[in-house]
């Protein structure tokens, strides 16, 4: 059976297709074809997402990715079985956008829908490595505004270990690039710059690194960086700023690793998935890698190109529900809704 996902619950439009087994058969889904358009070049002007330009930018360019896929894939429309969409959480416009693009077409083809949860769309999206993991396993899902620990025994059996009490990392990282002067989206900018800078010139706080639990804190760091900006001056050299670039990304990573093995100690097991656009960190997976080597623990990522949204991560998370008899498909024909705020685990 062909799976068609649709994303677009911020500023990426992703399509793509899955052939999952049937239901209770052996096999893994795998991925047929996908594309995927970033809206970061309209959105930089203004230093963030605005999310009436991105959901008319999903209108825009939704129909022609999903023919792009087709093509690729070398399948008709009337071949696929299910059609999957983002349903939250998300900017509510944009989802909007792939929910109805999803339910009208399938009402068309006469298929029905399946609505996926876009968290376990990234925490599935290891699945669709060379190298993926087997449950269970621990999963660091550090994925724009969340940041959270949770223990994963299969698709849909999740405990949340620790979770962030404010800021999640990624908007520690986009928030820090911002007062760096840094352009959107600023994660990937202050990443670049730290490669240049000293990771011990500032001495940055890492809020509840010690607190004896997997949880998350972000704010208190944000506000040490603003207070060094405001130390340097209007003109703080090439240097400095590069300094203060690595030592932020050094905190963050610092309380990101050592929360991860407090998790991993607590639960237990030898396995680690990290999932999420702040998962492509080299500095991170660098540690990760150190720190899991020496404990005996594998570390598991999705591909560099699935860390960000996608349309593949929607397909695999709807494939695997498929597969495991655990999706309440909607009929064609019948209406939708999306969930703009959804927390992963609730109904």
């Amino acid at each position: 059976m062909k799976v068609l996902g649709f994303e677009s619950s911020c500023d990426e439009t992703g399509v793509a297709l899955v052939d999952v087994p049937e239901p209770g058969a052996q096999g893994v889904p795998t991925l047929l074809a996908q594309a995927l358009h970033s809206q970061i070049s309209m959105h930089q002007a203004y230093g963030g997402v605005v999310p009436e330009l991105a959901s008319r930018d999903h209108i825009r360019r939704v129909l022609p990715l999903t023919r792009e896929v087709l093509a690729a894939a070398g399948v008709e429309l009337a071949d696929i079985g299910v059609i999957a969409y983002t349903q939250g959480p998300g900017l509510a416009g944009a989802l909007l956008v792939g929910a109805g693009v999803a339910v009208s077409l399938a009402a068309a083809l006469g298929k029905p829908t399946l609505g996926v949860h876009h968290l376990e769309g990234h925490l599935l999206s290891p699945f669709l490595s060379v190298d993926a993991p087997e449950f269970p396993f621990v999963a660091l899902l550090v994925s724009g505004g969340h940041t959270q620990l949770m223990r994963v025994d299969d698709v849909g059996q999740y405990e949340i270990l620790g979770e962030t009490i404010d800021d999640a990392a990624g908007e520690a990282f986009d928030k820090s690039a911002k007062l760096l002067g840094l352009p959107y989206p600023g994660g990937p900018h202050l990443a670049r710059l730290a490669e240049q800078g000293d990771p011990a010139a500032f001495a940055l706080p890492r809020p509840l690194l010690h607190s004896g639990k997997p949880d998350f804190s972000f704010a208190g760091l944000k506000t040490a960086v603003l207070t060094q900006v405001k130390k340097l001056g209007e003109g703080p050299s090439d240097q400095q700023r590069a300094d203060l670039a690595a030592s932020t990304q050094a905190a963050i990573v610092e309380v990101l690793v050592k929360k991860s093995l407090l998790a991993l100690k607590n639960t237990g097991l030898k396995r680690l998935v990290v999932a999420g656009g702040v998962g492509a960190n080299s500095l991170l997976r660098q540690q990760l890698n150190t720190a899991c080597a020496k404990r005996g623990v594998r570390v598991h990522y999705p591909e560099l190109s699935l860390c960000t949204d996608n349309g593949a991560m929607i397909a695999m998370a709807a494939a695997m529900r498929l597969q495991r008899g655990m999706a309440t498909l909607q009929p064609q024909g019948g209406g939708f809704e999306v969930r703009p705020r959804w927390a992963l685990g609730s109904p």
